[in-house]
């Protein structure tokens, strides 16, 4: 188990480039935390230190967000918090966007367990005293 030094929001930028060298030649990962632990946030900070050229937001509504790097490299963030069935993972299509060799990050993947290999590397996000956050990761 690998820990990323305890980090407040402002120090955001230079977690999430910790996390992708520690990461490095990973790009499946399942987040784990709390309502409101940071998740989301977290994420964001990874998708634009790897380069998005896009908006990123939450895809609690849309279930997955798409994301384009400037090398044209494709980023896939679920939030899954809603789902009900894996049936409607396979309606999304699910399957195949985690079989791809893309960034994927999943928040809530408990509702997947189906569909997870050990391609992943698990990401637990605890919320501390202070507004910081502790990263663990499971390679």
């Amino acid at each position: 188990m690998i820990s990323i030094q305890p980090f407040s929001k402002k120090e955001l930028k230079s977690a999430a480039a910790e996390f992708l060298k520690i990461t490095k030649g990973y790009k499946k990962f399942l987040f784990y935390g709390s309502m409101g632990s940071g998740k989301t946030t977290f994420i964001k900070a990874i998708c634009e230190e790897l380069g998005s050229v896009d908006i990123i937001t939450s895809p609690t509504f849309a279930l997955i967000n798409e994301y384009c790097t400037f090398n044209n490299d494709m980023i896939y963030h679920f939030d899954l918090y809603r789902i009900e069935s894996e049936e409607e993972l396979l309606d999304i299509g699910f399957e195949e966007y985690v079989g791809q060799d893309s960034y994927i990050f999943i928040e809530w993947p408990e509702k997947a367990h189906r569909f997870i290999n050990d391609t992943f590397i698990t990401v637990n996000i605890e919320e501390l005293s202070g507004n910081q956050r502790q990263v663990t990761l499971e390679i």
